[in-house]
């Protein structure tokens, strides 16, 4: 039965949840150069082959109208945002690209790490100073196809069992490197059999590399065939092992080999700089569109800067747009958090000074240390820290917009190709969770070569991190982090690193769970996806806590009391609850926003509006006191059934819009839902709640 218990304090058991998915069917969950065109032109789901892996399972889009593709100009050697060269006018070579497509430059650090891996492991480095694009692709961590010379190269990815890089190439790497080594490498004899994915035992082979070992990535050569697999034993052993020596992954009878041609950066720019102006241009008329309505003319622009790439591209181009018009009063909002890398204030406070703009600086201080104890670790599923450190000092600065203005205008830096939740963003919107915001989104559909095409074409300065190993600057303990990039932390910053390492070890220990556990990257969920439960049972770590079991609640922390915004309010907690199973279940009561970053889901009908907070805070606000009561008794409802739904479908039959199905065992209501009520009547969860213990 939903608890309605008098408490003295708002605080949420939540926090000290276990990072362990809990079965929808038990009431309690735990607390605390030359190419064939063939190959050119070839589609991704072709490359995926070639690097052997399934493409069984869909892949998830960003949105219905993705690029997801770029060009190569083969005589300049760069590769190409639109068809045309801009510096030869050649039309170049289409590369289509995995998803999300949000292809960037390599960093410094990456071209080392790649470069210490081609040494160690196959005793040379082909690419030297070439131009080497990434294309983040899906992965346990830190997931990149290596693209070089318009082929794909290989893929670099992080390691979680490792906790160390490796590097796998594709048919075209594995081409080049066998032309220029020895190492790693196996001779197969002549045969006409397919060999794509085999495995080949010894008699097959006519060399084998001294060097291999087992598990090891090889190249594989037969005749005119070249490809790669991985050693099934040491080179050593394999004369006299029992078994196959060698599982096949790709081979290829393909002709590849590099462009002869090494251009630099300041060539890239060059061939795609109409490209930049043509997009710099619309950027900054979505801008002077917009701030420059009748409504905004005469207001200050605030420009939202992170210390990010997104965002310094969008304050360039705000004050490109707008500084020297009538004067346009243009600041930069800073929310520092307190776990802010300490490059990224100081770029943040020299890049203002020397371009003379003003910095609106909002500092969370110790916030985040002053609450961590009592909430744990913040995690993917589980942002409270956004709440406290960025949502309180955020709404601070646009209070103080708000005094001198009807209208906070905020350029914000969000692009849609970063994450599924921003597939969808507007040019523009009204903040849903902070009235008087408005947000313009003028690189929305940016990727990130294109915000760097830009840094480099302006010669911007930018934040050291993206050279140091970084592909985001945001908080450095943030779970959100790749563990590659975390380890990153412990390079840089040691005292940071082992402050944060100190906290999370007592955690783990209190809650029954391994040093392993922290070590691996484990803490950054709440409830663990998937493939992170099968990456603890490979390494025989468990990832359930044995901290004392709470109780599905909502206990309220106050009365119904007026709003100073108006209305009546109530304030509750709720313990041992999911966000993801609640999201899937809101509709039923209005529309539904959600925030990630801030880990708060609202919804809003006619007369009330619902604020969850993943902390496991509650805050019903409507019209008057019976509304209040009324609404607030219906989302405990419905967070009980979002909690105990067993995933027995009986509601999918009384819905007459068909809004509702069955997600990895429990309901799901969509926006089609028209807010009957029938599927809340059918439910057998709430038609018994008063017998559920």
């Amino acid at each position: 039965m939903v608890s309605m218990k008098k408490c003295k304090s708002s605080s949420s058991d939540s926090g000290k949840a276990s990072r362990q998915n809990s079965s929808s069917g038990k009431y309690h969950v735990r607390s605390s150069g030359s190419m064939s065109s063939g190959y050119m032109k070839s589609s991704s789901h072709s490359q995926k082959k070639d690097r052997g892996e399934s493409r069984s399972k869909p892949v998830q889009k960003y949105a219905s109208n993705e690029k997801d593709y770029i060009f190569w100009c083969q005589r300049c050697n760069v590769p190409l945002i639109e068809k045309e060269c801009g510096i030869c006018g050649v039309e170049g070579a289409k590369i289509d690209l995995s998803q999300p497509a949000d292809v960037r430059f390599c960093s410094p650090y990456e071209r080392e790490v790649l470069h210490d891996f081609l040494i160690a492991e196959f005793g040379t480095d082909p690419l030297g100073d070439r131009i080497i694009l990434m294309n983040k692709i899906p992965g346990d961590d830190k997931t990149d196809e290596v693209i070089v010379d318009s082929f794909v190269f290989g893929i670099l990815r992080f390691d979680m069992q490792k906790m160390d890089y490796s590097f796998e190439p594709s048919v075209p790497g594995a081409h080049i490197l066998i032309g220029n080594t020895e190492k790693k490498t196996v001779v197969l004899k002549k045969n006409f059999r397919h060999l794509n994915g085999k495995k080949v035992r010894y008699d097959m082979v006519d060399s084998m590399s001294d060097d291999i070992r087992v598990n090891d990535t090889v190249l594989i050569k037969s005749g005119n065939i070249t490809g790669f697999g991985v050693a099934l034993c040491d080179a050593k052993e394999a004369p006299a092992f029992d078994g196959p020596v060698l599982r096949v992954r790709k081979v290829d009878s393909q002709q590849f080999s590099l462009n002869k041609k090494v251009p630099g950066m300041d060539d890239v720019v060059a061939a795609n700089v109409s490209h930049i102006r043509k997009i710099g241009r619309n950027a900054m008329n979505t801008i002077k569109g917009i701030a420059n309505q009748k409504e905004y003319k005469n207001l200050p622009v605030n420009v939202s800067f992170s210390g990010g790439k997104d965002s310094l591209v969008v304050l360039d181009l705000t004050v490109s747009s707008l500084k020297n018009k009538n004067n346009r009063e243009i600041r930069a909002f800073f929310l520092n958090t307190g776990i802010e890398f300490p490059e990224t204030v100081e770029f943040a406070h020299n890049y203002c000074r020397d371009n003379g703009i003003e910095l609106l600086e909002k500092n969370a201080a110790s916030d985040f240390w002053d609450n961590v104890e009592a909430f744990g670790p913040p995690a993917k599923d589980f942002r409270w820290c956004c709440k406290i450190c960025k949502l309180a000092p955020a709404n601070e600065a646009i209070d103080e917009c708000l005094k001198k203005s009807p209208t906070c205008i905020t350029i914000d830096g969000k692009r849609r190709y970063e994450s599924f939740s921003r597939a969808r963003i507007s040019t523009s919107e009204n903040n849903p969770f902070v009235p008087g915001q408005l947000n313009i989104f003028p690189i929305k559909d940016w990727k990130a070569i294109e915000v760097w095409l830009y840094i480099y074409w302006r010669k911007l300065d930018y934040n050291p991190l993206y050279d140091l190993g970084f592909e985001r600057v945001g908080c450095y303990l943030c779970p959100a982090a790749l563990s590659a990039e975390y380890l990153r932390l412990r390079d840089l910053h040691l005292e940071l690193h082992e402050k944060w390492n100190t906290f999370l070890m007592g955690w783990a220990k209190k809650n029954g769970l391994s040093e392993s556990f922290i070590e691996h990257g484990l803490w950054r969920w709440k409830e663990l996806p998937p493939k992170m439960i099968k990456l603890c049972e490979d390494m025989g770590i468990s990832s359930s806590a044995t901290a004392e079991e709470s109780e599905f609640s909502v206990s309220i922390t106050s009365g119904i009391s007026p709003c100073k915004a108006g209305g009546y309010t109530i304030e509750a907690s709720v313990h041992g609850f999911s966000m993801n199973k609640t999201r899937d279940v809101m509709n039923i009561l209005g529309k539904t926003v959600f925030s990630e970053e801030l880990g708060l889901l609202m919804v809003r009908d006619k007369t009330s509006t619902i604020k969850i907070f993943s902390s496991g805070n509650l805050v019903v606000n409507s019209d008057d006191k019976s509304l209040a009561d009324s609404e607030f008794a219906e989302t405990s409802r419905q967070l009980l059934k979002a909690h105990r739904c067993t995933g027995c479908g009986i509601c999918i039959k009384s819905c007459p819009v068909n809004a509702i199905s069955i997600k990895d065992g429990h309901v799901c209501i969509d926006e089609k839902c028209i807010h009957c009520g029938k599927c809340t009547d059918s439910c057998v969860v709430l038609r018994y709640e008063d017998k559920l213990r």
